[in-house]
């Protein structure tokens, strides 16, 4: 088939320049918002704070541990830990009690009265309002740090082999998503024909059956989730009635409901609606079958809206309809995308004038997204160093930057949508409609058989589709439509990935806000040994050389300590006296003193040195090398 003009109507060429011009002019926005910053922290909460603080040494035992975080939290039995250096609960109470005042989130636990010395660790664990799980652990001592055999968790709430099967499931619940409301839209708005094709109508199931699924999945897990990180307790009937009663549970369960509903639809669409063929009674279908979809579609992306990110932070009235559109506009581009990905491969009846809608579909789609995600950038981002300098800020550029891509190849795909006719289809079942109206008569006299006459009849109309779907493969536009598509739907299944990380990453604002709190420590932080060199002069006869301190293996907690100190003359020295103390100044913690036991000559050690927390610690080493000679030297090491 030769290439025609396109279609009258806009230019395929000026409309992308068009959506080119609006992406730039509306990502210039986005970095004018962010530079401009703005307001609280919003979505997931975050420790703030802590009494005692991460890492304090504390004269005497507190009467409680408090903690405070960002924002609302749920919390439940032994949502707050506190375990002695034997590891036993030195807290009284398994509820924690809100100590909230206005705007501050605080919870508390009582601890026994008269706790010895030595370092405590509190461990927590809790539910933030957009329904992700949050949790770390910190030290603290009384009198002097020491040994202790609690293990900080090296292991997140919502992490292990349940949380993988979590996100997977929260990614199908998208894909699902996608693909049903995004079929049926594609079948209503863009090519009716399609409710009586077979792939059409397995793609929009299939997508139900895969939201459906994943849902059940997410509930069943959802205790296990958020607390034990165990299979088993999937099926605690107890765990499971208190996630019922939750924000999250409550948003899960609705959507099931609505699923119901949205078999109804299915049901409608393929079997009512594809068989009407009075087109005045089919209009009428059509409209109250888009009203009731719509309805429905908006009431399940709602159900993310409502126990996620959207939920919770500042300006949520706005937020939770602003995500509500963002998603179904995502719904209506993608998976429009994978059903026209489907009709043209697999039907040989989707026409240009199908395929030219949906491309205007598309175009409005794009324009939706890219208006709601500037808000939603600036509302979970706020600033470039929340953009550039946290997770959800680089998954957020990734993701900009396929949507980038994503319209790059839209572009090629709408070239070749101004190009495509059907002018061959028609051509070739106008040639044959002669013959068959003349042979039908000859084979029914032939053969009165009425199955054998009804299997005629699909072989015929098999032949037929088959020839059909031979000519439009053979059409080098159509062609290079279906391989444009084809590059469309693979970034669009990355770019979903994407989308399902970012649902589940901790927004840059309150990273940001939690950075600047007192941090929580989830596990030891990774470090390796510290070698330092430190020359000194006491001023006295002999009072020169050189110290050289060994700490292993250099991170929080228990650590090694080596120290050997060399004579001007490079060989081992004794000294009648070496002390040694650490300070964390930005925490203001320390100094904490440290006595090494002498082991030979010039060589020095003491174990166990509890290290509370990384940072840029100095070290100060005191060295007397007679009655009236000495000298305190320091050098800053970065530990942990």
């Amino acid at each position: 088939m030769s290439a025609t003009a396109p279609h009258p109507g806009p230019s395929p060429i000026r409309r992308p320049l068009a959506a080119a011009a609006l992406l730039t002019a509306l990502v210039s926005l986005v970095f004018g918002l962010l530079l401009a910053g703005a307001g609280p922290a919003s979505a997931h909460a975050a420790l703030t704070g802590s009494d005692p603080a991460d890492g304090a040494v504390v004269d005497t035992a507190p009467k409680e541990v408090t903690l405070s975080f960002s924002e609302a939290i749920a919390v439940g039995d032994d949502s707050i830990r506190v375990l002695d250096p034997s590891g036993k609960r030195a807290d009284t109470d398994t509820e924690p009690k809100n100590l909230s005042e206005g705007s501050t989130v605080r919870y508390g636990v009582a601890l026994h009265s008269g706790l010895p010395d030595g370092t405590y660790t509190v461990a927590w664990q809790a539910i933030s309002a957009d329904s992700h799980p949050i949790s770390g652990a910190f030290t603290f001592s009384i009198g002097a740090p020491s040994d202790t055999t609690v293990a900080l968790p090296s292991q997140e709430a919502g992490g292990g082999p349940v949380g993988v099967v979590y996100d997977i499931a929260r990614y199908a619940a998208y894909g699902g998503f996608v693909l049903l409301v995004g079929g049926s839209a594609f079948v209503l708005v863009c090519w009716r024909g399609g409710a009586t094709a077979l792939p059409m109508q397995r793609l929009v199931v299939r997508g139900w059956l895969t939201l459906t699924a994943a849902t059940l999945v997410m509930l069943l897990l959802r205790n296990p989730y958020t607390g034990s990180g165990k299979f088993a307790d999937a099926f605690d009937l107890a765990g499971l009635q208190s996630v019922l009663d939750t924000k999250p549970g409550a948003a899960l369960v609705s959507r099931l409901l609505l699923l119901g509903a949205a078999a109804l639809f299915i049901a409608v669409l393929f079997g009512t609606y594809a068989r009407r063929e009075d087109e005045r009674e089919k209009k009428d279908l059509t409209f109250g079958l888009a009203v009731g979809g719509g309805v429905v579609a908006t009431g399940i992306a709602a159900t993310w809206a409502m126990s996620e990110h959207a939920s919770t932070g500042i300006q949520a009235n706005i937020a939770m309809p602003v995500d509500v559109l963002h998603l179904l506009a995502v719904a209506a581009w993608l998976g429009g995308l994978a059903s026209l990905l489907v009709a043209l491969y697999r039907t040989p009846d989707i026409g240009s004038a199908a395929v030219r809608r949906f491309s205007a579909v598309a175009f409005g789609s794009v324009v939706v997204l890219a208006a709601t995600g500037i808000y939603q950038s600036w509302r979970q981002v706020g600033s470039w160093s929340a953009l550039t300098g946290t997770r959800y800020g680089q998954l957020l550029i990734l993701k900009v930057a396929l949507i980038a891509v994503l319209l790059a190849v839209a572009w090629f795909s709408r070239r070749w949508t101004g190009r495509l006719t059907d002018s061959a289809v028609a051509s070739d079942e106008a040639s044959e409609e002669e013959p068959e109206s003349e042979s039908k008569p000859e084979s029914v006299s032939a053969d009165p058989d009425p199955e054998r006459a009804a299997q005629l009849a699909r072989q015929r109309a098999a032949l037929t589709a088959t020839k059909k779907k031979r000519i439009r493969d053979a059409d080098p536009q159509r062609s290079g439509l279906r391989r444009s598509v084809l590059a469309e739907a693979a970034v669009a299944v990355v770019l979903l990935a994407v989308t399902t990380m970012l649902t589940s990453t901790e927004p840059g604002r309150t990273e940001e806000e939690a950075a600047g709190g007192t941090p929580s420590a989830s596990a030891p932080a990774a470090g390796g040994p510290v070698n330092l060199k430190m020359p000194f002069d006491t001023g006295g006869q002999n009072g020169k050389g050189t110290v050289r301190i060994d700490i292993e293996p250099g991170r929080t907690g228990s650590n090694d300590l080596h120290v050997w100190i060399d004579g001007s003359d490079g060989k081992p020295m004794d000294v009648p006296e070496l002390k040694l103390a650490l300070t964390l100044e930005s925490k203001d913690i320390g100094p904490l003193p440290v006595v090494p036991d002498r082991l030979a000559e010039g060589h020095w050690s003491a174990s166990a040195v509890q290290i509370p927390m990384a940072g840029d610690w100095k070290i100060d080493v005191t060295v007397r090398t007679s009655d009236i000679d000495q000298v305190t030297i320091d050098k800053n090491a970065k530990i942990g």
